[in-house]
């Protein structure tokens, strides 16, 4: 099980930005890990993943060029950075592991894109 806390999400007009945070406690935040959102009525997907030291980042088709997954492990948080943002963004955003450590879901960051 993680202990994971998200923030950072908002209500942003589309074309704007937003910094996302999570904050996983403990040594799960060695893994490689990963951001999820679920669109609202859709199943929960993968946005975009990190190695463990950061030197890797894997993206989404959504999400390439527009958003920038990073870690700092000195402070065991994750970030995902989101620019150009569509109402098509407008979801939950969750961190996790990746993949996903199954049933381990924190409460996620509400993202809200208006047109």
């Amino acid at each position: 099980q993680l202990r994971q806390v998200e923030s950072g999400g908002g209500l942003v007009q589309a074309g704007g930005s937003l910094r996302l945070s999570c904050t996983i406690a403990g040594r799960a935040f060695r893994n490689y890990l990963a951001w999820y959102r679920r669109p609202p009525g859709k199943e929960r997907e993968f946005v975009a993943g990190i190695s463990r030291n950061g030197t890797a980042t894997y993206y989404a088709d959504p999400a390439k060029g527009r958003f920038t997954i990073s870690r700092d492990n000195d402070k065991n948080t994750i970030y995902l950075q989101l620019d150009s943002l569509k109402p098509e963004d407008t979801a939950v955003y969750y961190c996790n592991t990746y993949p996903a450590t199954r049933d381990s879901w924190g409460q996620g960051t509400q993202v809200t894109v208006s047109s």
